[in-house]
């Protein structure tokens, strides 16, 4: 009896040290804004948000991979706006109504999640449809 094979998704060696070093960016940033050292949590937003849109371009072709991808990179860019607004001390200016700068972040952690919402109520559910039925 045939066993139903599984779709491996493996990542050669160079990439998954590049995932690593943005691991290490991301903590470095995410440190900096926490004590409150502006050099090293400003500089470590390029890196960390290159390296998310390396990583998401490189996978690209993997519908589950890009929309995890994209709201990583959605998330490290709304994280990097809040850390400035309050850096910069604007995160309690009102911009609109109630709305502080700090809530603007608001805009890219909601586009992650529609972006993840989509992959898993529209996406995957097709992805499934199409998937080939095993016969006996």
């Amino acid at each position: 009896m045939d066993q139903p094979t599984e779709q491996v998704y493996s990542i050669p060696a160079p990439y998954r040290r590049m995932e690593n070093m943005h691991i290490l960016f991301w903590l470095l940033k995410d440190i900096g804004w926490c004590i409150i050292w502006k050099p090293l949590a400003l500089s470590m937003i390029i890196p960390t948000l290159s390296i998310a849109l390396i990583i998401t371009w490189r996978t690209r072709t993997i519908k589950a991979e890009l929309a995890h991808n994209l709201a990583i990179v959605f998330w490290i860019s709304a994280n990097s706006y809040w850390m400035i607004s309050e850096f910069f001390n604007f995160e309690a200016v009102r911009v609109w109504g109630n709305v502080t700068g700090k809530h603007m972040a608001l805009l890219p952690f909601l586009l992650g999640l529609f972006t993840l919402l989509y992959y898993y109520l529209v996406q995957k559910p097709r992805e499934a449809r199409l998937e080939p039925v095993a016969t006996i």
